[in-house]
């Protein structure tokens, strides 16, 4: 009897993902951050920088084009390049002039809720930080939505000043100066 052959595998090619935009390095010029994406690739690949980034290379993409579409190419770069810096700028004013509010609240007695808004401007991940907060304070914690937009962490207890604490040690990237604790009481009725 013959053997059969075993058929042969293609072998997997290795592609290379740019750490700023997540795009293969020769599509980085699609998003929105070219030169940051420029800058991570001579950081991390210098030789794939050198093949898509040397003088010789641009100069070869270049000829390629009409005259008009070269100013066409350039235009769009500088456009988009303005675009991703504002955008940036925005984001960078937004975390400074916002503001992480810890708030405890009276539900009945000597019961309470601690209740944490605005993290989500930092860029946390909400869930991973009330499920963070529940293991440290060994308590319920869950991410609700706000009738008025955003999200909101609910911890059980009264929890205001350690979860203050534990933020400003935890998560660098909110600075200390935009946390502030508030105590919401609960409104007695009035007899009459």
């Amino acid at each position: 009897m013959a053997e059969a052959e075993a058929p042969q595998l293609a072998e997997s090619k290795q592609v290379i993902y740019c750490g700023v935009c997540s795009l293969p390095p020769e599509y980085c010029e699609f998003g929105g951050t070219t030169q940051k994406c420029e800058e991570w690739l001579q950081a991390h690949h210098p030789d794939m920088h050198q093949r898509l980034y040397s003088a010789d290379a641009i100069e070869a993409n270049l000829s390629s084009l009409s005259l008009e579409a070269q100013k066409r190419a350039e235009k769009d770069a500088k456009k988009k390049a303005a675009k991703a810096e504002s955008a940036a700028q925005k984001a960078e004013e937004l975390r400074a002039t916002s503001h992480v509010i810890i708030k405890r609240i009276e539900r009945n007695k000597r019961k309470y809720v601690t209740a944490i808004t605005g993290l989500e401007t930092f860029g946390l991940d909400l869930k991973k930080v009330s499920k963070d907060l529940g293991k440290k304070f060994a308590t319920g914690a869950s991410v609700t939505k706000l009738p008025a937009g955003g999200e909101e962490i609910t911890l059980q207890g009264d929890l205001s000043d350690d979860v203050y604490d534990f933020l400003i040690e935890k998560y660098k990237e909110i600075p200390e100066d935009n946390v502030e604790c508030v105590e919401d009481k609960k409104k007695k009725k009035t007899e009459g």
